[in-house]
């Protein structure tokens, strides 16, 4: 039998053995994660699509041609911005098509170019290296399955475009570059491969027919029940895209759809103008906006679609 002072040492032998376990087992699992990090950080770092061409190289971005971009478009995607990937990812001619047209791209200069041309650009840019991105992934279901907060590869900072020497992420694209130009109108031109999203225009954007080929969707926009409805009590309910760039519209819900009222179906501009209107966002659809799993509906339109 151990007397008290036995009892005592024996005690404080076991804690501190104890304490060495806890210490080792914290010590171990922090070098654990940090190696989860690294690999995942590892594992997520990509080189930049494009490359850095010398100045002299250089383009003016009015002179980008997108003639090979529009034809993958025309082929590949439909009139309701569904995009066949099966397909595309089953082409190698055609993903080298689009790498070879992406190489072009950071061939690209704001130097000497109009409003149009660097808008037509970066709107071009910015879903040409989204589609790259998901075809580099495919299959997959949507884009936020590729979009870790954390340690791992995130499409939206981890696949940049070099331009002028320059890494662009499609957020640097988005909330550096176009949102910054002024022109409300990309939010329905810009798409993240999502159901949600504007449909992807199945034409490049060229700097001549700019301004109508950002009146033309954002009109289509409206038309489609998934981005506007409004019910038997008057509430409008609309794509959450609105509430999202608010700012972008007007500095107040008046403001913003007085801004957009003449892209809204006839039978909804005026009374989304009343100070009764009520707006409710409705929840953003993330699916892949993929031709093999487009449904029966998500080529309607709303009978009110008003003028295109």
């Amino acid at each position: 039998m151990l007397n008290l002072k036995e009892e005592i040492t024996v005690t404080g032998e076991q804690t501190m053995q104890k304490r060495s376990w806890i210490k080792l087992s914290i010590v171990g699992g922090l070098a654990a994660v940090v190696g989860l990090f690294i690999a995942n950080s590892e594992a997520s770092a990509k080189d930049p699509l494009g490359r850095n061409w010398p100045a002299d190289q250089q383009v003016s971005m009015d002179r980008i041609n997108h003639s090979t971009y529009d034809a993958l478009l025309k082929k590949y995607v439909d009139t309701d911005g569904y995009v066949n990937y099966v397909a595309w990812h089953q082409s190698a001619a055609d993903r080298h098509a689009l790498q070879q047209y992406i190489l072009h791209l950071s061939q690209g200069s704001p130097t000497n170019a109009s409003r149009e041309g660097q808008l037509a650009f970066w709107i071009n840019a910015y879903n040409a290296v989204t589609l790259e991105g998901i075809l580099q992934v495919y299959p997959t279901e949507s884009i936020r399955k590729h979009t870790a907060k954390l340690g791992g590869y995130n499409i939206w900072d981890d696949l940049p475009l070099l331009v002028g020497g320059k890494a662009y992420s499609l957020n640097d694209m988005e909330h550096k570059v176009l949102r910054k130009m002024g022109e409300p109108r990309i939010h329905f031109a810009i798409v993240c491969a999502s159901v949600g999203c504007p449909r992807l225009l199945n034409e490049a954007y060229v700097p001549a027919k700019l301004n109508d080929q950002l009146s033309v969707n954002t009109v289509d926009f409206f038309s489609r029940p998934q981005n506007l409805t409004v019910d038997q009590g008057g509430t409008m309910h609309v794509s959450s895209i609105v509430d999202w760039f608010g700012e972008d519209f007007g500095n107040s819900q008046g403001a913003r759809f007085t801004f957009l009222q003449s892209y809204l179906p006839e039978g909804v501009q005026q009374f989304a103008v009343s100070p009764q209107a009520k707006v409710k966002f409705q929840d953003y659809n993330w699916s892949l906006n993929d031709q093999a799993k487009k449904t029966a509906a998500s080529g309607k339109r709303s009978p009110a679609s008003g003028k295109r």
